[in-house]
């Protein structure tokens, strides 16, 4: 084993980069980085009849834009079919295992006796010391290993401890099938071997895995990798994470609008933590994170939090690199058109000097665009219900009265403005908000907005003077 740290990130291309496989990702590569050492990624892509090409691609596309690229080109399991099959072979001539010629009749016969006898189905070891010269003709056989009949099998894990399991329940199980393809058992262990992978951080599903793959390791007489097997992420309601929990792929997340920063803080929180910390940049991410804080027990999905995680992120961007990322997200999200018209000058700076108001708001890139849609707008803007009610219940009076005071004002500011709307509403006995009201409802189409000054100076004099004449008409 090498003195440096090698973690591997292997998902199955058969769908998109989910949020559990993105977390064991991000796991990887924080613990790589922390080590000083590297991250790799293999694409187990045996499976010929699911893998796809356009999942490889999704799979890389989202490590990219979480930002956990690794740092090598990836490995593709199914080209390494030839390695698999050496080993394999090693093993026989070492005597670690040997062919098996029974039949699949024989093996269906074995599963019933096992299940009458009410004992899990195994594989009973008739060919495990059979001169393969009894072989039945046309029969291609299986490679089997010759695993240990007595004893256990211990994996030593940084997360769940010590976990020993009989070897009698292990069994002869297959590496190399009849067509001469790699079991998962078998590809596994070679490529993490081949590759130097010193560390396995993996889902805790594949905890019964590791026993076996122990079993090749020992073998093979190699080194074998420190396990760390990770819990797996659940509901909000503590059930197995669905769809509806947001077990989703990656680009969903993009796509609502979520950060990749905000969701590498809100993931690496699910089932490690340092103290209380819940906002965690990613230097200290970094910094902080070791295998042996990982939580045995499963974390829990929320949604609620991971807006306000995402929210704080959103109000930490510097306002023109928040409008960067907001032209870069544009065609992934549901209302990113928009924006469309808006990428050049003047629309560009006028929604960087919105950005202060409109960022306290957002808890999502969708709900920030959202948001700023009153600033390309096209006239006669359209009310929402809320507006309507609030310049139909007086609000337009209100903005008659007020409109030649504004139409006054040749040096356009949030200040000046202001200054004529206090005096205007001082004259009429008014509070501040009666007025600011229908001027918001007026100028944005909505109830709800960033201070209304401000709408009025971003938006500019003309335009703000005309959003002002449609509704006073």
């Amino acid at each position: 084993m090498t003195d440096r740290v090698v973690t591997r990130f292997a998902p199955s291309p058969t769908g998109y980069l989910h949020i559990g496989g993105a977390r064991t990702a991000l796991f990887n590569w924080l613990y790589a980085r922390k080590m000083g050492g590297r991250m790799l990624l293999r694409i187990e892509d045996t499976d010929r009849e699911r893998s796809t090409d356009a999942a490889v691609d999704a799979i890389i596309e989202g490590l990219r834009w979480l930002g956990l690229e690794a740092d090598e080109p990836p490995v593709s399991q199914f080209e390494r079919a030839a390695r698999h099959r050496e080993v394999a072979e090693e093993l026989v001539a070492a005597g670690r295992a040997y062919y098996c010629y029974a039949t699949p009749a024989e093996l269906d016969e074995m599963r019933e006796k096992a299940k009458a006898e009410k004992r899990p189905p195994r594989y009973d070891g008739r060919w495990r010391d059979r001169d393969p010269a009894e072989a039945p003709v046309g029969v291609k056989p299986v490679i089997r290993i010759r695993a240990p009949l007595e004893g256990e099998t211990l994996v030593r894990d940084r997360v769940q401890g010590d976990v020993r399991f009989p070897n009698k329940d292990l069994d002869d199980f297959i590496l190399l099938r009849s067509d001469g393809t790699p079991t998962y058992m078998h590809a596994v262990v070679v490529d993490d071997h081949d590759m130097g992978v010193t560390h396995i951080i993996r889902g805790d599903d594949h905890l019964t895995n590791a026993g076996r793959q122990t079993m090749i390791y020992d073998a093979m007489g190699w080194d074998i990798p420190v396990f760390a097997h990770i819990p797996l992420i659940h509901g909000a309601d503590g059930a197995k994470l669905s769809k509806r929990h947001g077990a989703l792929g990656v680009e969903a997340y993009r796509e609502m609008g979520y950060l990749p920063v905000a969701l590498r803080n809100y993931l690496v929180r699910l089932g490690w933590s340092h103290g209380d910390e819940e906002i965690i940049s990613p230097e200290d991410m970094i910094a902080w994170f070791d295998i042996d804080d990982i939580n045995k027990g499963a974390a829990r999905f929320d949604f609620a939090k991971l807006d306000a995680v995402n929210g704080h992120w959103i109000r930490a961007m510097d306002d023109e690199a928040l409008v960067d990322t907001l032209f870069s997200a544009q065609p992934y999200l549901p209302n990113g058109s928009i924006l469309a018209d808006a990428s050049e000058n003047p629309e560009r700076s006028k929604l960087q000097r919105a950005m202060p108001g409109l960022k306290e708001r957002a808890k999502t890139l969708v709900e920030l665009t959202d948001s700023a849609s009153y600033l390309f707008a096209s006239r006669p803007l359209a009310l929402d219900d809320k507006a309507a009610e609030i310049l139909n219940s007086g609000g337009r009076d209100v903005i008659r009265e007020l409109l030649p005071s504004l139409e006054g004002v040749s040096d356009w500011s949030a200040e000046s403005v202001e200054a004529v709307v206090r005096k205007f509403a001082e004259a009429k006995g008014l509070k501040l908000g009666k007025i600011a009201q229908p001027l918001r409802a007026a100028m944005t189409g909505r109830s709800t907005s960033p201070g209304v000054f401000d709408v009025l100076d971003v938006v500019g004099r003309e335009e703000s003077l005309d959003r002002l004449r449609d509704q006073a008409a």
